[in-house]
């Protein structure tokens, strides 16, 4: 008789079309004695995979070998229980597996993995179900994202992850959709369209499932769209509540007494662009309180003295927002930033833990909410009332001098609101963390952040058009960044840098940190084998000691890595897994240049003394020659330079120096700067990415863009053909020359 595993039956099932054929021949041959065995013994059907249900999310603890839901639990914690794997021994790791996906781009998700079985996104919302032991592939679905859909993306066509319950797989899709897929087949059960498609809302972040109701987001803020978070029924996708996070307008009434009363924080007509405050990523529940905690986002556009002149603190822009999750009634806010002006969003990861804090008589135990947003100050609320009870910067700050706890506000610094012209100020729009999560280890009792030190210049707009589509910030970004190519690469190496900071939250200060060589690194997983596991945009997978930050492994990962590792176990066997693949705000718009060579976005899985390797990174195709330069005016050039910043820089890179993810428009072939004008206005490539903006952009403006690139072109090959000996003498000069540019900033900046 032959054996067949419930994997192999269940991808057989799950593929169905051509390989149908293949599990007739394979029943016909196991016949009815095999039939009865499998039946006994293969119990993974339809009916049975990804059964999670809210009690066995509430008792996650107890089944350490599954990652159950974006956080682990649905505290957020992202530590894990499992030490087989620990700091003894992490420097056997070694790679088991890997799955490439089909693309070079960002790859940002936390895989769920539940009974053996990992289920995952890629970009585009791509969904994959993999087995969690091998790598090999059960299902994948393609949502069919319109591709013209990545002209709505802030930051890229990336997707967190997705929600498992009750054998159903729920995902965000990038134009809107939440999909319900069966867990077994990857099949759609249902679809629903969460958003007005004909604004520029987007989904990229994942789903959570509380009670039966899966509860999903948007993003679009700078796009100029009112934010909120729905809840859907679970089995049939109806809409269950919807809480806006902004009021709309006043004369269409309002939804709730939350939004009369955010009203009176508002002037103007902010509802013509909106107002912002999606809720684009980070949630959680506290069970025990019956509380849904919503991270909400920044304003629409940045300037708030242009979203809402007369003032106000902007209700509920970069706030946490507390809500009952069966009804989406308001409980308690707290505002991060209020009259937020410089992209500091409150949608960073949010994380629920117990931990000991100075009461009046003495130390006591507090429930709290601990949250790193854009801002650099680590908050730390009363997750029961709201109050601020902790507000300590973990960067280098400018815009506040402190948090006042007396009022729970912020004591902002004159003049960096940009109100009297250009700011410099710190973090930048990027923020000291972004969306990649933190990780808290309760044996340790530090949060593990993944930090940047950045700084921006903001010069505001005292008028703004509106432009259907497009990006509201109020704020210029239209300028090129400083010197040639190397100069530039130089000088963001030393004005943006990350770092893996270990925060202690009651003593209110750092415990260690790691230095990185660049911002943007991965997220962080927390494992009670006193672990760390972070991936680094420098291209690297590593472990540290939790308590004292040494590092102890690390492994080449071939490209960037953004996401967060999970871990979990197979046959009681431990594996780290990551997502490597690079891209997001920061890959696309900073202008860092990656190393030579095309990337392959992966899932990455490691266990000890795994064998595995990945395939050879091939070899760089070599660059075409620039076309002769047009010899258009420096007059046009600048005007190309200044519209390729406004429109093309935020997905093609500043300067035109693309981070990888995307094509670098100097070395384009001859044949694509013959159709220029036919893709960038007509959108001739529309169905690989890249939109049309013949609405904005005329034909004279589109050959001040391409002159530019070509000038571009030009200045790239020159670099490249530099004798070393004088690339070396430029490489200290421009050495000298930014270290006296930081010295005189103060630190670190950031021009992307």
């Amino acid at each position: 008789m032959e054996v067949v595993t419930a994997m192999g039956i269940r991808a057989l099932i799950s593929q169905g079309g051509s390989c149908r054929w293949q599990l007739d021949s394979v029943l016909e041959r196991l016949g009815k004695t095999g039939l009865l065995w499998l039946v006994l013994v293969v119990p993974a059907t339809a009916t049975t995979v990804a059964q999670v249900d809210h009690q066995r999310f509430l008792q996650a603890d107890r089944e350490p070998g599954n990652w159950l839901t974006h956080g682990r639990t649905y505290d957020e914690q992202r530590h894990s229980p499992l030490r087989q794997i620990h700091a003894d021994n992490v420097a056997q790791m070694g790679l088991a597996w890997s799955f490439d996906t089909n693309t070079n781009r960002g790859l940002e998700a936390t895989p769920i993995v539940v009974d053996g079985v990992m289920y995952l996104t890629g970009t585009w919302s791509q969904v994959y179900a993999l087995d969690a032991r091998s790598g090999e592939l059960l299902w994948e679905h393609d949502p069919q994202v319109p591709r013209e859909i990545a002209r709505k993306a802030c930051c890229d066509v990336v997707n967190r992850g997705v929600a498992v319950w009750q054998g159903k797989v729920f995902v965000g899709t990038l134009d809107g959709r939440l999909l319900a897929l069966d867990a077994a087949s990857g099949k759609t059960l249902w679809s629903r369209m969460t958003v007005d498609p004909a604004q520029a809302y987007t989904i990229t972040g994942a789903p959570r499932v509380v009670k039966g109701k899966v509860l999903i987001g948007n993003g679009g803020a700078e796009y100029g769209v009112r934010g909120y978070v729905g809840a859907y029924d679970a089995d049939t996708g109806e809409l269950a509540w919807r809480f806006y996070t902004v009021p709309g307008n006043p004369k269409e009434g309002f939804e709730n007494e939350a939004m009369a009363m955010a009203a009176e924080t508002w002037s103007g007509e902010w509802w013509q662009l909106g107002g912002g405050g999606t809720v684009w990523d980070s949630m959680a529940y506290d069970p025990e309180l019956d509380l849904l905690y919503i991270g909400v986002g920044n304003g629409s556009p940045w300037n708030r003295l242009l979203r809402s002149p007369e003032g106000g603190d902007n209700l509920f822009l970069s706030s946490i927002v507390a809500l009952r999750p069966d009804t989406g009634d308001y409980v308690w806010h707290y505002q991060v930033v209020p009259a937020e002006t410089w992209d500091y969003t409150a949608t960073q990861h949010m994380i629920l833990a117990d931990i000991p804090w100075q009461g009046e008589a003495g130390k006591e135990t507090r429930k709290v909410l601990m949250q790193a947003p854009k801002s650099g100050f680590f908050m730390i609320l009363d997750r029961e009332t709201g109050e601020l009870l902790s507000a300590e910067p973990f960067v280098e700050v400018n815009w506040a001098s402190h948090y006042d706890l007396s009022t729970g506000r912020p004591v902002e610094n004159p003049g960096q609101d940009y109100r009297d012209g250009k700011a410099l100020v710190k973090p930048s729009g990027g923020g000291a963390h972004n969306w990649q999560p933190m990780a808290f280890n309760p044996d340790t009792g530090l949060v593990y952040i993944p930090a940047m030190e950045t700084m921006m210049a903001y010069q505001g707009l005292t008028e703004m058009p509106y432009q259907p589509g497009l990006r509201h910030l109020g704020v210029d970004r239209s300028e090129a960044p400083l010197g040639d190519e190397l100069f530039h690469q130089i000088l963001q190496k030393k004005v943006a840098r990350g770092h893996l900071l270990a925060w202690d939250p009651v003593k209110q200060r750092p415990a260690w940190r790691v230095d990185q060589p660049l911002a943007w690194n991965g997220g962080v997983l927390s494992t009670a084998g006193n672990l760390v596991f972070q991936g680094t945009a420098d291209q690297r997978f590593v472990a540290y000691r939790a308590d004292t930050g040494e590092q102890l492994w690390q492994t080449p990962t071939q490209t960037g890595v953004m996401a967060a590792p999970v871990t979990y176990t197979v046959d009681g066997e431990q594996y780290v897994t990551v997502l490597a693949g690079w891209g997001g705000a920061f890959g696309l718009m900073a202008g860092v240049k990656p190393p030579p060579g095309p990337k392959r976005s992966r899932v990455l899985t490691y266990k000890l003394g795994g064998q595995a390797t990945q395939p050879p990174v091939p070899q760089p195709e070599p660059f075409p020659e620039p076309p002769p330069r047009s010899g258009a005016s420096e007059l046009v050039i600048e005007q190309g330079s200044r519209l390729f910043a406004s429109y093309c820089s935020f997905c093609h890179g500043v300067g035109a120096i693309s981070g990888g993810a995307t094509p670098d428009l100097r070395h384009l072939e001859p044949a694509l700067h013959e159709a220029f004008q036919q893709i960038v206005r007509e959108g001739a490539f529309q169905g690989l990415g890249m939109p049309g903006f013949g609405d904005v952009l005329d034909e004279e403006e589109v050959a001040s863009i391409q002159a530019y690139l070509i000038e571009k072109a030009h200045e790239d090959k020159a670099l490249r053909e530099t004798p070393e000996w004088l690339l070396a003498i430029k490489r200290w000069l421009y050495e000298v020359i930014t270290w006296l540019i930081t010295l005189l900033l103060g630190g670190s900046s950031s021009s992307a």
